[in-house]
C-alpha cells in the first residue's frame, strides 16, 4: 500500500474543534464532510436487470478464472407494452437499478467471475496492542480457527506458539510464567524461545526431553504499536506484507486506541465500519457528531480495484465537494485518512481513523480501534483515556443487538448476500465492494460470504464455558482470559470482558476506583459515626458534612466502575 494514496486534502473551512471530534466518537470519520474542489463523475447507466440465482444446496465455491451465470434467472420481466410517445415512464426493473447497486466491472457485467490467488494463512493478523500485553501471564487469542498463545519471554522478546501443549494438549494460555519460561499447568512442562521444552518434572533424572516434546511456533513482529502474526506454517514471513500507516509515524501524532471483542463475524464487522449511513440513525445522539436528521443520501466513487481491497471518495450526494477517505486492505484492515489546512496558519494537520479486525472464530471477532491526529482539541484534552474507551464500547454496544442478529441469519440462510441484501447505491456501495472482494478471494478463507459465492465453516464452532485458572487468575491482575466472579465471567455479552480484561488502562482505572470506593465507604461511616458521639453542634455538622461528601465520592466512584463494567441499554422513545 502506497502511504500517500490514503491522505486526502481538505480546505480550511474546518475548525480545528471538529477536526478532533474524532476522538470522542469511534465512527465520527463517517460522519464528517471535507471540502475538495473536485467535480464529481457522472454515474454510468446500468443496463443490467436485477437478477438472483436459482435456490441451490450451499456447496464450497471451486474457485476459477472465468465461470459462467449461465443458470441466472431473472427476478422480473419487464413490460411489453409500448410506451406512450412522451417521455416514457421507468418500469419497475428500472426503477430499481436507478438506486440499486448493479455489476461494477466489466468481468461482472460480462457474467463472469474471477479469482484471485489468495491464501489467508500467508497474511499478518493484528493480535495485540503492544501496550497491553501482560507482563506476567501468558495471552490466548485465536485467528478463525487457529489457537495460539503469545508472550514476554526473559529478555522481554514476544514469543507466539501454538495454545497446545504437545503432552496432553492442555492450553499453554493457562499455564503462568516462571523465570521467563511458559509452564503448562497441567503437568509443568516448560518451554521458552522457538517453543523448545526445556523441563519436564516426571522425566527421569537420566534422561533427556524427546526431540517431539516442542512447541509449534509462529512469527510476530511488533509495528507501530501492534503485534502482528504470520499465519503461515510453510512459507517464510514477508515483512513487505506487515501494513504500514503514515499518519501513525508524523512527528506529534497522537492516538487513543482500544481493544474490543465483540461476538459477531468480522466480515460483519468490517461492514458495519464502513458503513457511513447507520451511524446518525444507529448512533444518535450517542455524542455530538450523530443525529438522525442528518441521515441523507450519499455519493460514492471507487478510486481503486485490486485483488488486496479497494479504495475510493464518498460524501454527501448534495454536496459535490464534500469528501472523505476510505481504504481497505486485505485482511483485514480498514482506515479513513483526511488532511485539514489551517486557515489561518496555512498548517497542514493530519487525522486517521484506523479499524484492525482480526478473525476470531465463528460469529466472533477482535477489533483494535486508533484514532489519532497531529493535533488534539483543547477539550479533548480535558478528558481521560478511559472516558473515550468506554464511550466507544457505547457505540459497538449500540450495534450489537442488529449485527449479532446478521451474523445468525447469514449462517442459517447458507446463500450469497446478493440473496438477501438491498444494497442502495446511496448507502451500501463499501459494503457491496468488500462482499464482491470476498468473491474473488474466499476460496483461499476457510469460510466467507460473498456478494455472489459462500463457503461455509468446515470446523464447528467451539463453546468455552471454563473460566480461567486459579494459579493463572492469581498471578496476573485481571488476567485477560477472564477471571471469577460474575463481572469477570467469560461472555461477550458483557463489557467487561468484552473490552476491560484487554485494556491495561481500563483495568488500572477500574481497579483504582473500586478501592477508593472501599476507603471512602469506610471514611463515611467512620464520620457518621463520630457525629453521633460527639456533642457539640459545630463537630456534629462539620462531621455530617465530611460524611456526605465521602458518600457523594462514593457515588462517583461507584458510577465510574460502572461506565466501565456496564452495557449501553437502549431506551425506545416516540419521536
Amino acid at each position: 500500500m502506497s502511504p500517500s494514496s490514503s491522505s486526502l486534502v481538505s480546505s480550511p473551512t474546518q475548525s480545528n474543534m471538529v477536526s478532533n471530534m474524532a476522538l470522542f466518537h469511534p465512527l465520527f470519520s463517517h460522519s464528517t464532510s471535507l471540502h475538495l474542489p473536485q467535480t464529481p463523475k457522472q454515474p454510468q447507466p446500468l443496463k443490467l436487470l436485477l437478477c438472483l440465482s436459482p435456490p441451490t444446496h450451499p456447496r464450497p465455491f471451486i474457485p476459477s478464472r472465468k465461470m459462467s451465470f449461465s443458470s441466472i434467472k431473472c427476478a422480473a420481466v419487464a413490460d411489453t407494452t409500448p410506451p406512450p410517445a412522451a417521455s416514457p415512464p421507468l418500469d419497475e426493473d428500472q426503477e430499481d437499478h436507478k438506486v440499486l447497486v448493479g455489476p461494477t466491472t466489466e468481468a461482472e457485467r460480462r457474467g463472469e467471475r474471477v479469482a484471485a490467488d489468495y491464501d489467508w494463512t500467508e497474511e499478518w493478523y493484528p493480535l495485540y496492542l503492544t501496550q497491553d500485553i501482560p507482563e506476567d501471564a501468558p495471552l490466548g487469542l485465536t485467528v478463525f480457527d487457529k489457537q495460539l498463545v503469545l508472550y514476554r519471554d526473559g529478555n522481554g522478546e514476544l514469543q507466539c506458539y501454538q495454545d497446545r501443549c504437545p503432552h496432553r494438549l492442555a492450553k499453554l494460555s493457562e499455564g503462568q510464567l516462571i523465570d521467563g519460561r511458559l509452564e503448562c499447568l497441567y503437568h509443568g512442562w516448560q518451554f521458552e524461545g522457538q517453543g523448545k521444552c526445556v523441563k519436564i518434572p516426571q522425566l527421569p533424572t537420566d534422561a533427556k526431553i524427546p526431540k517431539s516434546a516442542c512447541a509449534k511456533t509462529y512469527k510476530v513482529r511488533d509495528s507501530q504499536g501492534v503485534v502482528w502474526v504470520w499465519m503461515s506454517p510453510k512459507t517464510p514471513p514477508n515483512p513487505a506484507k506487515i501494513p504500514w500507516f503514515e499518519n501513525f509515524a508524523r512527528p506529534g501524532f497522537q492516538d487513543t486506541s482500544t481493544t474490543h471483542e465483540l461476538p459477531y463475524d468480522h466480515s460483519i464487522l468490517l461492514e458495519n465500519l464502513m458503513d457511513p449511513a447507520h451511524v446518525p440513525i444507529s448512533h444518535d445522539r450517542t455524542d455530538w457528531s450523530a443525529k438522525r436528521e442528518d441521515a441523507q443520501p450519499l455519493r460514492f466513487e471507487v478510486t481503486e480495484r485490486t485483488d488486496r481491497g479497494f479504495a475510493g471518495w464518498w460524501g454527501k450526494a448534495t454536496d459535490p465537494s464534500a469528501k472523505s477517505f476510505l481504504r481497505f486492505e486485505a485482511p483485514c484492515s480498514l482506515q479513513n485518512n483526511r488532511e485539514i489546512v489551517d486557515e489561518k496558519t496555512g498548517e497542514k494537520h493530519y487525522f486517521s481513523g484506523l479499524f484492525l479486525c482480526r478473525p476470531t472464530g465463528q460469529g466472533k471477532s477482535m477489533l483494535i480501534v486508533r484514532f489519532g491526529g497531529t493535533k488534539r482539541s483543547p477539550v479533548a484534552k480535558l478528558f481521560p483515556k478511559w472516558y473515550f474507551h468506554q464511550n466507544a464500547g457505547k457505540v459497538f454496544e449500540q450495534d450489537m443487538g442488529f449485527l449479532s442478529s446478521q451474523n445468525e441469519i447469514l449462517m442459517k440462510e447458507k446463500v450469497p448476500t446478493k440473496e438477501l441484501y438491498i444494497n442502495l447505491k446511496s448507502s451500501d456501495t463499501w459494503v457491496a465492494e468488500y462482499r464482491k472482494w470476498m468473491d474473488k478471494v474466499g476460496h483461499g478463507m476457510p469460510y466467507h460470504f460473498g456478494h455472489s459465492t459462500i463457503s461455509l465453516p468446515k470446523e464447528p464452532a467451539v463453546v468455552e464455558h471454563a473460566p480461567a485458572g486459579l494459579v493463572a487468575g492469581g498471578s496476573a491482575s485481571f488476567p485477560a482470559k477472564g477471571g471469577i466472579g460474575s463481572m469477570h465471567a467469560p461472555n461477550l455479552a458483557n463489557r467487561y470482558f468484552r473490552h476491560v480484561v484487554h485494556c491495561k488502562i481500563c483495568r488500572d482505572v477500574v481497579k483504582a476506583f473500586q478501592a477508593w470506593q472501599k476507603g471512602l465507604t469506610a471514611v463515611a461511616v467512620a464520620f457518621a459515626a463520630l457525629a453521633i458521639l460527639v456533642s457539640g453542634r459545630q463537630w456534629k455538622a462539620i462531621l455530617l458534612v465530611s460524611a456526605a461528601i465521602s458518600s457523594a465520592g462514593v457515588y462517583a466512584c461507584s458510577h465510574a466502575v460502572a461506565l466501565n463494567t456496564t452495557n449501553f441499554v437502549r431506551t425506545h422513545r416516540r419521536l
